[in-house]
């Protein structure tokens, strides 16, 4: 299956296998937590984490179309829209902590389960939109591939307020366009017009920009910076 080759390219193999580790955990917590209640409650968050693993999935497809073709064909172009199309549901989850106020097993265990889902998918959004980065980077360089992440991040914080407050799925882009055209209609025409339909896309989009530049920066630690730790450790 090419898909499976393309993830376990040396190159995204580690972080891949980590992300799948870290779902097979969550969806076993999931499941435990269907079997002692009894309830199905919170099931929606395996759909909602396989969800978020589509914008990898096709983040990947579009790094290696580009590799092969490089002048950028319409299947390239294609897998890039589909990627930003869902890129919101790899950080969706964690508008889900909204089911707390209503319905929780404990508080605090369906708390860590959420949160547990949700971090996978913050990682596989910051997973895909590295590599999408990459790709841009090497076409309009690093300064515009910044850019680029911020607008990203914010045209998610949009799709998230989307999907949460206005209850569109992503696929409604292409199975009821008129809809989501009338619902971005209806904000644009006064996104003012509660503090949640206005600040929480900005806020949302910044959070998600804030997460990226940090994972950025942690898994760009420098070798010689860990050797220097490792042997810091061992002395002490």
């Amino acid at each position: 299956m090419r898909i499976l080759k393309l993830a376990l390219k040396r190159e995204v193999a580690l972080p891949v296998l980590a992300l799948t580790f870290a779902s097979g955990v969550c969806v076993s917590l999931v499941i435990a937590r269907v079997i002692w209640t009894g309830r199905f409650s919170y099931a929606f968050l395996i759909w909602n984490l396989f969800l978020a693993w589509l914008p990898l999935v096709f983040a990947l497809l579009a790094n290696d179309e580009y590799r092969n073709v490089p002048q950028r064909t319409w299947r390239f172009y294609g897998l890039t829209f589909a990627w930003l199309l869902f890129l919101p549901n790899a950080t969706y989850i964690f508008t889900d902590l909204i089911h707390l106020l209503s319905r929780h097993f404990s508080f605090w265990v369906d708390l860590v389960l959420i949160l547990s889902c949700a971090v996978t998918g913050l990682v596989l959004s910051f997973l895909s939109l590295y590599l999408m980065q990459c790709i841009v980077a090497r076409i309009f360089g690093w300064v515009t591939s910044w850019l680029f992440i911020a607008l990203a991040a914010g045209l998610s914080g949009f799709g998230i307020y989307l999907g949460r407050f206005l209850r569109f799925n992503s696929w409604d882009v292409l199975f009821q366009p008129v809809k989501v055209y009338q619902g971005i209609g209806r904000w644009a025409s006064d996104p003012l017009a509660n503090s949640t339909s206005f600040a929480f896309p900005i806020l949302f989009g910044t959070f998600l920009f804030i997460a990226y530049v940090m994972l950025y920066g942690l898994t760009h630690l420098k070798p010689a910076v860990m050797h220097e730790m490792s042997v810091t450790a061992r002395q002490a």
